[in-house]
């Protein structure tokens, strides 16, 4: 047979995709595998995580000398605390070596045989002469055949999958441990006499108080804040406004015909009068100017006293908020000639504007409130720790 028949019955489809094929199949049922693990070990039948709770004790100490032994709970997420198999196929070498060895060996002989004999006289020497014919005939042939075929496929685990990983750091940014139960000890760590132990957590409470109290004035500042954020940009927007009409009154207002009559006047009376008409465009011009630098120090007031102004109108109380704008920011209107104009609920902001400034003035109203019962409650706690009261 010819070398090249040698390959004649070879499926280099089925010998390449075969194994390629097989990979495919095996790394669904790895992917399948991992899903598997995750739905049974992370979730429950309600498709809730599964969790395990730590506890631990956890001792601080306090400025009255105790300290605090608080049993705390923690509760993790199953996925977060065991190893998650994730086997993936990385690599597939498919090696495939033929080798063919033909040879051929021919040797032939002929053996064939005969023999004669005979003698001669050469005077006083005779001779005597023989000999043979021999012929052989040999016929040899060889071939070798072989063929190698190797697969390799290389697997590692990637860990936990990137999706997952993201979940549990959404879930162990809510996660914190809870105290489920707290005793007060002394700065030793050991248990206190009766009376201390009663004043311990009468000044335990104090501060779990005040500490409450402190969440509440954050939350009540921050609300004050945006209040008055919201008011200094509806001043913005309504200050723009002005700026609009006096930028289009002074564009109105020109000067250059006053000045081509100035230029064409063949009396000196009717130079007298355009000179006069041009006088009196710039002075309108600078009318318009004053005004503008007028309304804007206003509102740059506003601005810069919103605070100020809001906590002298909650010192008045919640029954003393105005229905409208205070008088106390004395904010400067003009109406679209440029003529001066009050400021009332005729302009575009002001109902906004009002608005956002009760809101302000209830914050302020409120954390003042809080305020004051702060600092009742630490003067309650200074005395109890000071011996003061009982």
């Amino acid at each position: 047979m010819a070398i090249a028949e040698q390959f004649a019955g070879l499926r280099m489809d089925q010998l390449i995709g075969g194994p390629l094929s097989a990979a495919a199949d095996a790394s669904t049922q790895l992917a399948n595998s991992t899903a598997d693990f995750i739905n049974r070990v992370g979730f429950d039948s309600d498709g809730k995580a599964r969790t395990v709770a730590f506890a631990y004790q956890k001792r601080s100490m306090n400025d009255d000398g105790t300290s605090n032994l608080d049993e705390m709970k923690v509760d993790v997420p199953m996925l977060a605390i065991v190893p998650i198999p994730n086997l993936q196929i990385d690599e597939v070498n498919i090696l495939f070596d033929m080798e063919v060895k033909q040879s051929e060996k021919s040797e032939s002989s002929t053996d064939l045989s005969a023999s004669m004999t005979g003698s001669m006289n050469l005077g006083i020497i005779k001779v005597s002469v023989s000999g043979s014919v021999s012929s052989h005939s040999s016929n040899t042939r060889s071939s070798d055949n072989s063929a190698k075929y190797h697969v390799d496929v290389r697997a590692t685990n990637h860990g936990m999958p990137e999706g997952l990983a993201r979940v549990l750091d959404m879930m162990a940014a809510n996660v914190a441990p809870e105290l489920i139960g707290s005793t007060i000890k002394d700065g030793n760590g050991q248990s206190l006499p009766e009376q201390a132990r009663i004043r311990a957590e009468k000044l335990k409470a104090l501060r779990q108080e005040i500490s409450q109290i402190e969440s509440r004035l954050s939350a009540a500042n921050d609300s004050l804040s945006t209040n008055i954020t919201q008011m200094k940009k509806l001043g913005t927007s309504q200050r723009n406004v002005y700026q609009g009409i006096f930028t289009t009154l002074l564009n109105s207002v020109d000067t250059t015909a006053a000045d081509k009559k100035i230029k064409e006047a063949g009396t000196e009376d009717e130079k007298k009068a355009a000179e006069k008409d041009k006088a009196d465009l710039e002075k309108k011009q600078a009318d318009y100017s004053a005004k503008m630098d007028e309304v804007n120090q206003s509102w740059g007031a506003f601005m810069n006293e919103a605070g100020d102004i809001i906590k002298l109108i909650a010192d008045n109380g919640e029954e003393k908020i105005p229905d409208g704008i205070s008088d106390m920011f004395s904010l400067k209107a003009v109406d679209g000639d440029g003529v001066d104009a009050e400021y009332d609920d005729k302009q575009s902001y002001y109902k906004a504007l009002a608005g956002a400034q009760n809101n302000a003035v209830k914050s302020q109203i409120s954390v003042n409130q809080i305020e004051t019962e702060l600092i009742e409650k630490r003067n309650e706690y200074s005395n109890l720790a000071s011996g003061t009261t009982n």
